[in-house]
């Protein structure tokens, strides 16, 4: 009977060791797009796998939606980061210049950056995760509908009306390139 038992934990660390390396790199590109910060992507995508481990201790379930309810723990985690922040605090890191490099075309990218973050932000919650689950993070409609718990084609609208609302957003805050 303890034999069968340290099977089965052992199978779950595996499990839970896959879970880890399949959505580790893509948690912390997600989590470093919104915080702009190396230190604080890694530090949201451990808390991420800290906190569902705890939920898995407790008993609960995701209900199969394990890639999903990790976003949600890293969007949460940044959301309470950025409420617990102070206005003047500064967290992005500093630049060094390079001969290379264009301060120039440097300080033009950031902004762009900047200003696609402030506008996905000003997105409903279900079509900012179309978005960034479509277009960042390259989910197919059918991942990101099964996410959202509709179908494919209200998904593929959602995703229509995001980018008309994204495009509107952005040239109401300033000039956008395209």
């Amino acid at each position: 009977m303890e034999k069968n038992k340290d099977q089965i934990v052992q199978l779950d660390k595996e499990k839970l060791i896959k879970l880890y390396e399949e959505n580790n790199e893509a948690l912390y590109r997600y989590a470093y797009r919104y915080l702009s910060d190396q230190d604080l992507a890694e530090e949201c995508v451990s808390e991420v796998f800290t906190r569902y481990l705890q939920v898995l201790q407790s008993g609960k379930s995701p209900n199969g939606h394990t890639k999903a309810y990790l976003y949600r723990i890293a969007h949460n985690w940044i959301v309470d980061y950025y409420r617990k922040r102070k206005p003047d605090e500064n967290v992005g890191e500093e630049l060094v210049p390079d001969q290379k490099i264009n301060p120039e075309l440097l300080f033009s990218n950031k902004q762009m950056h900047e200003r696609l973050r402030k506008a996905l932000l000003k997105l409903p919650e279900e079509q900012r995760m179309v978005i960034e689950l479509r277009i960042m993070e390259e989910w197919s409609h059918e991942e990101v509908a099964e996410h959202l718990g509709k179908t494919v084609e209200a998904s593929r609208a959602m995703q229509y009306r995001a980018v008309k609302r994204l495009r509107k957003t952005l040239d109401g805050i300033g000039k956008w390139k395209r």
